[in-house]
């Protein structure tokens, strides 16, 4: 017996797509270290606060991306929300086939994950599930360590970044 009412389909993914860029969301810079020590990273504003107590936040990762497994093993990943004023940084980690910390300024957060300066905030978490959702895992970290400063965020709304004025 389906569970779904007669006459209802599924959404298709570009109206599902369009749909969910209603939703107003900063963007993130979410970063980890392999095994090595290289330091990897990509935009996502599939970023959440997951609870107060602990203190948990979650990104979700597309299986296709080959950060995944870095997420996947890693013991720390970072989280770096990005002011208006960040829209590059924004684009260059969404892209591929390159080094995206080629030429970027990072330093090492206390857990030692790569955190980018002047960025609105840094969140280091220790990796504390992953579950597979779908095409993603849902990667959820403990908060060890966060900072923050005032700016304008970078907003991204109906697929382009906006501001808040």
């Amino acid at each position: 017996m389906s569970s779904q009412p007669p006459g209802l389909s599924k959404i298709e993914k570009q109206q599902f797509r369009r749909i969910c860029g209603k939703f107003a969301s900063g963007i993130t810079i979410a970063t980890v270290r392999d095994a090595s020590g290289a330091c990897h990273g990509m935009t996502a504003n599939s970023f959440t606060s997951v609870s107060m107590t602990p203190p948990l936040v979650l990104v979700c990762v597309d299986h296709r991306a080959r950060i995944l497994e870095h997420f996947r093993i890693g013991e720390h990943f970072g989280i770096n929300i990005l002011s208006a004023s960040q829209k590059e940084l924004s684009d260059r980690f969404a892209g591929s086939g390159y080094d995206r910390f080629e030429g970027v300024n990072w330093y090492p957060g206390q857990s030692g994950v790569p955190l980018l300066p002047d960025v609105l905030a840094t969140i280091e978490c220790a990796r504390a599930n992953v579950v597979t959702a779908g095409d993603h895992d849902i990667v959820i970290g403990e908060v060890l360590h966060a900072e923050c400063q005032d700016g304008e965020p970078l907003v991204f709304y109906s697929s382009q970044y906006r501001s808040l004025g």
